[in-house]
């Protein structure tokens, strides 16, 4: 299981002290207001940084860290991803994983004739969607209990059913 999650990518600066719109890439945007840290990966290193202040515009988190406070302490790092550690991480409730620990996972339905892996996780208003990898096909599962049979993170394994017409 990936030990860090990310929760953003920094899109560009926002005004001249320091701050950044940050695209969020968690479910619940309102989950900046309750961090206190973030990891920046740089590409080179891990940077732990404190979160000063958080304002929301549009879909984007605002976000000022401690120590950076000008344009051009922050600037450098556009477009680089913010993780933050499991500790930090939002309390899943029952029958939820973090898509970083489904990606790469084997999926077979319930005779063990279908296998593939977990490549993909398309969230959509209604239900997220697997996408498999078949053989080089991709196979477009629902997420849902009809479906999705029992997922274990101790096995790196997910037992499907596969209704009909998902192989079509």
């Amino acid at each position: 299981m990936e030990q860090l999650l990310q929760v953003g990518i920094i899109s560009s600066t926002h005004g001249v002290r320091g701050e950044v719109k940050v695209f969020p890439t968690t479910d619940d945007v309102n989950r900046f207001k309750r961090l206190k840290e973030v990891i920046l990966d740089t590409g080179k290193e891990q940077m732990q940084l404190q979160i000063e202040g958080v304002k929301f515009f549009k879909q984007f988190a605002i976000l000022k860290f401690k120590g950076y406070d000008n344009i051009n302490d922050i600037e450098k790092y556009r477009g680089k991803s913010l993780f933050v550690t499991r500790d930090n991480a939002v309390k899943l409730k029952k029958d939820e994983y973090f898509i970083a620990d489904l990606i790469g996972m084997k999926v077979e339905n319930e005779d063990a004739s279908f296998c593939g892996i977990l490549k993909d996780v398309i969230t959509t208003g209604a239900n997220d969607v697997y996408v498999v990898d078949w053989g080089g096909r991709e196979v477009l599962i629902p997420a849902i209990k009809d479906c999705i049979l029992a997922v274990d993170l101790n096995k790196n394994e997910i037992k499907v059913h596969l209704l009909e017409g998902l192989l079509d």
